[in-house]
Parts: C-alpha cells; structure tokens; sequence
C-alpha cells in the first residue's frame, strides 16, 4: 500500500500529515529518504526522524459533540474538533456531524475501522432525535420514511417514529449531506435541534453534553462483527 495509508493505518498520523512528513525529508524507507506517494509493504523499515514506527495503540473514544464545533482534522478551521478534543496523541473524527448538530460522534486512529464504518454501502444504523420549528403529521412520517428526493437523489427508505408534537426520531443507514434538515426542508419544516444518539451499537448514554467516553474492547468488536455482517 502507499506509505500515507500505511502510516495512518498504524496509527501514527493523517495521510495529509504524512505527505508533509515526507515533503519535508523526514520519512525514510529501507534507509532512502522516502517519495510522495511510494507503495511500501509492512515488512520495509520505515523511519521518521530517524526513529522506526511501529503500530500505536488503538483509540477508541465516543464525544458528545457539541453544537458549534466543526468535525474537521484540519487545525486550520476554527472550532475544530482535534482543538476541541486536546487530546494528546493523533485521532480523527469517523465521518461528520453538522456545525449546528449535537451528539454522538467517534473519534479513533484506527484507519482500518474507521474506513469500514464509513462505507455507506454497508448501511450502519445511524440515530438521531430531531425537534422541528412546528408541529407535523403522519403524512410527514409517511413521507420522511418512504425516501425524499435531495441532492439529485431519493434517499433510501429509513425507520422514524414521533416522539411528541414537533420532535422525531429517524433511524438512517445512509449520510448524505446535511440530510435530516433537507429532507425536513422538502416538507416546509427547519430543523431546531438535532442529535444523534447512536451509531451502530454505540450509543450516548451515560456521556455528558461536551464530554466523551472510551470505546470498550467488546463494544469495538462488535462493531466489526457488524461491519462483517453487513459485507456478507
């Protein structure tokens, strides 16, 4: 594989950061200072700084975003979520959770995990408690379930339930962008407050709004098995 995967699969830094590494003559490989882009096989020694990597230590941690932090590993955006975290070795956010959304989002540096959460075509259950700016109909559950044309696309079918007069939960198995407030939009309805409350088996109990807890041994299992599952 290409040495920035490589790099990021084991933990060690992004594929953009590994570029710099490399752009910047700290990477060598087998004893030559390493190319952008070069294809490296596992058994290769590879040097930064003149320091052999090896795998880091797997991170598992579930947040409870708060509105207004941005999911980025870009350190340029302002309220990114990397600044937000403080968290002192490298992680990434899996996937995204809009700017004005709150709730459950995980971060990890586990490459290999975290690519097969986001392969939509796997459809992992994502949930989410939604509250709109009126109250709704049964014609709207009808309608937000059955698929709503956004983007250029129908969306695919997904399970919602009311909650009270003006708030829903949705179940999606897909993520487009900024899909619950488009999809609501179709019907005449803005979004007030959105958070999500699961992803796979991973849910936001017990996590304090702006805090966030690490992932069990047996909860990241299971989320392979179900990543497994749905390959099948």
């Amino acid at each position: 594989m290409r040495i920035n995967k490589l790099l990021s699969n084991l933990g060690i830094c992004s594929r953009k950061e590994a570029a710099r590494y490399i752009e910047d003559g700290r990477v060598k490989v087998n004893g030559i200072l390493s190319i952008p882009g070069q294809w490296v096989e596992e058994s290769d020694e590879i040097l930064i700084d003149d320091e052999p990597v090896s795998a880091r230590e797997k991170i598992y941690i579930a947040l409870n975003k708060p509105v207004g932090i941005t999911c980025t590993a870009e350190k340029t955006v302002k309220g990114n979520i990397i600044e937000y975290m403080n968290y002192p070795e490298y992680i990434f956010p899996v996937g995204r959770l809009d700017k004005p959304s709150q709730g459950l989002i995980i971060l990890t540096n586990d490459g290999v995990l975290a690519n097969k959460i986001l392969e939509s075509e796997n459809e992992h259950e994502k949930e989410y408690i939604v509250t709109l700016d009126r109250e709704f109909d049964e014609e709207f559950i009808k309608g937000m379930s059955s698929g709503v044309e956004i983007c250029g696309q129908v969306t695919r079918s997904c399970k919602v339930f009311r909650m009270d007069n003006n708030t829903f939960k949705i179940i999606l198995t897909q993520g487009l962008n900024k899909q619950i407030r488009r999809m609501s939009k179709v019907f005449g309805y803005n979004v007030v407050k959105l958070e999500r409350v699961r992803i796979m088996n991973i849910t936001l109990d017990g996590i304090e709004y702006g805090k966030y807890r690490f992932i069990s041994k047996n909860e990241v299992e299971e989320m392979l098995r179900l990543t497994e599952k749905n390959n099948l």
